[in-house]
């Protein structure tokens, strides 16, 4: 997690501060009031947790190239006799 990451963090919680303790002035203690509460204390225990010794980060597999088909006609011959499985004619004559 780069620097920034780690400010943008930082900030989200702040917001999720003030949007809790708007809630906390408009509903009092209320039970879900004090369940987000401990939430975002949990939340900022694990970010300053995270930020104090990150796990490694992952590698992200390269994607192969992308394989092309021509749109150009094919061989038909490399198709005869070969069945359409899954429409539901298996016995119907070939069509053109």
């Amino acid at each position: 997690m780069t620097r920034s990451d780690i400010a943008e963090l930082r900030y989200a919680v702040g917001q999720l501060r003030q949007s809790i303790g708007a809630l906390r002035s408009n509903y009092g203690d209320a039970a879900t009031i004090r369940r987000l509460e401990n939430d975002l204390e949990r939340l900022v225990i694990d970010a300053e947790d995270f930020e104090q010794a990150p796990p490694p980060e992952l590698t992200v597999p390269r994607r192969s190239e992308p394989i092309y088909v021509p749109d150009s006609k094919s061989d038909e011959a490399a198709w005869m006799g070969a069945q359409d499985e899954g429409l539901g004619f298996h016995s119907r004559p070939r069509t053109k």
